[in-house]
């Protein structure tokens, strides 16, 4: 399963093995100062994340990059079972608007991440 870490520099999120292959990259590094928003959810996510480059197992797991129409471009990582971590943040500095993490230390993660929120 994906691995979340946060710190004082940021985010980080580790993707073993296949998820690598499916996410299209091993690692990806979300510094604070790029991160707009962030909130959890119980679970998962119903909306429409849009085309997808990756894997999406119906009503289990999807993971990769998800581009909505709207333009908005996501880097997912859900399992259904497991609370939700959303996290908006600079496209320019990351290359994606949304990161949307399954973790179960979803709400410890935004806790620690809502004092350095820049708008």
């Amino acid at each position: 399963m994906t691995d979340i870490t946060c710190d004082r520099t940021g985010v980080h999120v580790q993707f073993p093995g296949w998820e690598a292959t499916m996410a299209g990259l091993s690692h990806l590094v979300v510094p604070r100062w790029a991160i707009r928003d962030v909130s959890t959810e119980q679970g998962w996510t119903s909306e429409s994340l849009g085309m997808k480059s990756g894997l999406v197992i119906s009503g289990y797991r999807k993971l990769g990059t998800f581009r909505h129409p709207s333009g908005v471009r996501r880097m997912v990582s859900m399992t259904r079972g497991y609370p939700l971590l959303r996290i908006s943040v600079d496209r320019t500095a990351v290359g994606f608007d949304e990161i949307l993490l399954s973790t179960d230390a979803a709400e410890s993660i935004a806790a620690h991440l809502r004092s350095d929120v820049h708008s």
